[in-house]
């Protein structure tokens, strides 16, 4: 049987939403055309995985009361492993569930006119310029259901500009908390990188609870303009029982970097599309991403890279592994589109399985029109090879220990890639955690 897909909350509410929140009357119009859409769109269908019974539309709370943190020091231990706590001249971003509850910008980045503040804050104090990229060139509004309806029922996330000619250093840095098991979360990044500009966004969704029935729409855009590079680290660990949907975006202009490194860590069912549009020419675009499944979980992830500029690059690297009863779907898409002559698509797609009833299946998927061009993938789906585990066990090593080494080794192309120590550290002890 199907989940209903009626929705919970009418125009009357959303409008009422965002007059509380203060938005300016283009943000208000966007919801309220957004819900009407929700009602007539019908809802994605990834490749090869049936959501008809997932839950992404109903639940009874749009938000939760949270209150700030006074200091650093109140936060969850765990958490505080994430965060230079020693550093008084951080850029970090803290958002509880629905709010925004801390923030720091460091005195240099703040007097080169970075914009780095919570989405309700850049809609009301820079909403010319929020409007100017939110939802247009990246994530559509009316791509199906659950994109419309983020946009509808917007209530957290953060906005990130860069300037022309700026060049950040030290990167910037947004940890989102889920502690109430009543959250549901619309969350939006938006990241925009002007000319010639260059920065390092790394995020974590962490969950603190460990089970929760919460709907989690979660859309991130990234906007690199012409010669400008964004790094863009993330883990996802949300708790079990939560249904996600995860849409990150990137657009990139002429002679423009988008990076990606992202640990997909959660522990309940997830559904993961990450595009990267290469528009302008010599633009590059590449894609690292672990994932380990546990349990009963069902997953899909989407991994694409469309090539419009012309000397374009594009590189997929995807590993991940299933145990118990896990099941999931990795997609990995490189499209050369015509006219983007002189482009290079390449793409690999690892998966190991530790149990019997684990199922990971990769699919690679090239998709070429345009003759001058260079492409190609490699994929495989397996068990650990008993030959690398021969080789550690006749050093001394026992099999569980051999068995963790080879997994760690299997993952560390992207866990490496990671730009923040601490977040590096945290997506090891996951790993760790969950495949042990």
């Amino acid at each position: 049987m199907s989940i209903e897909t009626k929705l919970p909350f009418d125009k009357e509410y959303v409008h009422s939403f965002s007059k509380d929140m203060g938005e300016p009357a283009w943000m208000t119009e966007l919801r309220v055309n957004a819900l009407e859409k929700a009602e007539e769109l019908p809802m994605p269908k990834p490749d090869k995985t049936n959501i008809s019974k997932w839950n992404f539309t109903q639940f009874e709370k749009h938000i939760v009361g949270s209150v700030d943190y006074s200091s650093l020091n109140d936060l969850p231990e765990d958490v505080r492993s994430l965060i230079d706590l020693e550093s008084a001249d951080q850029n970090l971003y803290i958002q509880r569930n629905n709010r925004p509850a801390y923030i720091s910008l460091s005195k240099e980045v703040m007097d080169k006119g970075v914009v780095f503040t919570d989405i309700f804050t850049a809609a009301r104090e820079h909403g010319d310029l929020l409007q100017k990229y939110y939802m247009k060139d990246g994530v559509k509004v009316d791509e199906h259901k659950l994109t419309a309806l983020h946009a509808a029922l917007l209530n957290g996330g953060v906005f990130v500009y860069i300037p022309k000619n700026v060049e950040i250093t030290e990167p910037i840095q947004a940890v989102f908390i889920h502690d109430d098991k009543e959250t549901n979360l619309f969350n939006h990044v938006l990241v925009v990188a002007d000319d010639n500009s260059s920065v390092t966004y790394v995020e974590n969704y962490f969950s603190t609870v460990e089970e929760s029935a919460g709907i989690f729409n979660l859309v991130s855009e990234v906007i690199a303009n012409a010669n400008a590079k964004v790094t863009y680290g993330a883990v996802d660990t949300l708790a079990k029982g939560t249904t996600v949907y995860a849409n990150r975006r990137g657009v990139a202009g002429r002679d423009a970097r988008i990076e990606w490194a992202l640990g997909l860590m959660n522990d309940g069912n997830t559904i993961s599309d990450n595009l990267t549009n290469l528009m302008g020419d010599g633009s590059y675009g590449d894609i690292k991403t672990v994932v380990v499944g546990r349990g009963n979980q069902t997953q899909n992830f989407t991994t694409s890279v469309v090539h419009f500029g012309k000397n374009s690059e594009g590189y997929i690297l995807k590993h991940g592994v299933m145990k118990e009863a896990a099941t999931s779907i990795f997609n990995g898409i490189g499209k050369i589109e015509h006219g983007a002559s002189k482009s290079n698509a390449e793409q690999e797609s690892r998966v190991l399985m530790l149990s019997e009833k684990a199922r990971g299946d990769a699919n690679p998927i090239l998709l070429i029109d345009e003759d001058d061009v260079t492409a190609g993938h490699a994929a495989s789906v397996g068990r650990v090879d008993p030959l690398q585990l021969y080789y550690l066990m006749s050093r001394g090593i026992s099999q569980t220990e051999a068995e963790r080494l080879v997994i760690h080794g299997f993952l560390a192309p992207v866990v490496n890639a990671l730009p923040i120590e601490g977040v590096k550290k945290q997506l090891t002890a996951v790993i760790e955690r969950k495949v042990k």
